[in-house]
């Protein structure tokens, strides 16, 4: 399989999972209290919906920039892949159960929503290592990243491994700190963790 192919596949899953993230939103002008207040009301759902999406599309930046570090697409690699891709598409469910159940109150059904929307952010960050792994040990056995390069990239790149179950645990306490923590490691991964430089000529392609 050409890497072209696996990143179209990619991009057009991850471009569903985004777009259903919306799906979440709703109000009924036409109902009792006014629409200010329905919107009021759904704070959880437009808060979460936002820090979604902004780690969808961190996903999206991050994984065409290790892409771009494929030499060889095995099978393992593209298992790596689904793996990333199947937790991925569990956002929009996740993000919308935790919704719902910061709107209905309930601490019960918060504690299970907040279990669910880490857990599935933790098999992101998981299974985003593995396929980073992947591709690093096949820079190492051609010689363009040596084996102390690769493992500082993976100590940056993994840190949502240890840091997501983390947050999972803050927001039993506290959900909407648990999402403030999402989005600041979202901006922490916004940031090149990859170890690739972006101006490789060896990587064929020029960046801004």
């Amino acid at each position: 399989m050409s890497k072209t192919r696996l990143e179209a596949f990619s991009d057009g899953v991850l471009a569903v999972a985004i777009t259903l993230l919306v799906l979440d939103l709703h109000v009924d002008p036409g109902r009792p209290g006014g629409l200010f207040a329905q919107l009021a009301a759904e704070w959880p759902s437009f808060v979460a919906y936002v820090v979604s999406f902004l780690v969808i599309g961190v996903i999206w930046v991050n994984h065409h920039a290790v892409v771009r570090l494929v030499e060889v697409v095995d099978r393992l690699l593209l298992f790596w892949n689904l793996m990333l891709l199947m937790f991925v598409t569990t956002l929009p469910f996740t993000t919308a159960t935790l919704s719902a159940a910061l709107a209905g109150g309930d601490p019960g059904d918060i504690r299970l929503a907040v279990v669910l929307y880490g857990g599935a952010m933790t098999g992101v960050a998981i299974a985003f290592t593995l396929l980073h792994g992947r591709i690093t040990a096949q820079e190492v056995a051609s010689g363009r990243l040596d084996a102390a390069g690769r493992r500082r990239s993976l100590i940056r790149f993994g840190a949502g491994t240890v840091l997501y179950p983390a947050m999972t645990a803050i927001g039993l306490v506290s959900a909407p700190a648990m999402l403030a923590l999402a989005a600041a490691l979202s901006l922490y991964y916004l940031f090149n963790q990859t170890g690739a430089r972006e101006d490789d000529p060896a990587l064929g392609e020029k960046q801004p």
